[in-house]
């Protein structure tokens, strides 16, 4: 039920966001949220690489946010824990168009499981929005089944942050 309610929220977050459990199998699953934000690509890409702003702290091992940060030059979307740090995926493409980083969230961490999560950035019918679409492609092994336990929470995380994520850019505010 809880799951449910927090999917629900998640949604309701995400204001006119298009997301789904794209596809699932018995080898994984895809969740895709497609949103036009009111910024250009630039704006919008710049403000995906600073999650500190952005991701929700509740979906944090350090229970803060302020704790993350993606690092081009090493290719780390990491987070500083007191006495360590989490490595919560490696980023494997870094264009003007998108965003590609590799690795398993949060307690698919503690799985066989390892995920593709994709921002793609496209200029809006107005240029000075954007078609953002995030993709996070999940494969592997979790005991339990992996799409029968995992997609639909994963998704309603993902969903989250993505309307946190075009909250902060168009209110500077992700809440």
């Amino acid at each position: 039920m809880k799951t449910v309610l927090v999917a629900l929220a998640a949604l309701s977050l995400a204001g006119a966001a298009r997301a789904e459990v794209a596809d699932q199998s018995s080898q994984g699953f895809e969740v895709r949220h497609v949103v036009t934000i009111a910024a250009p690509p630039a704006k919008v890409r710049a403000a995906v690489l600073q999650p500190a702003a952005w991701w929700s702290s509740a979906h944090s091992w350090s229970g803060d946010a302020k704790n993350l940060s993606i690092d081009l030059a090493t290719g780390c979307f990491c987070e500083t824990l007191k006495g360590g740090f989490v490595r919560h995926m490696t980023v494997v493409y870094a264009g003007p168009d998108a965003l590609r980083l590799s690795g398993a969230l949060g307690p698919l961490q503690f799985t066989g499981a390892s995920g593709h999560l994709a921002f793609t950035f496209k200029p809006g019918a107005d240029p000075t929005t954007t078609v953002l679409t995030v993709t996070y492609d999940v494969g592997g092994y979790a005991k339990g089944g992996l799409a029968e336990q995992w997609a639909k929470p994963v998704d309603g995380v993902i969903g989250e942050q993505v309307g946190r994520l075009k909250k902060q850019i168009e209110t500077g505010k992700p809440d």
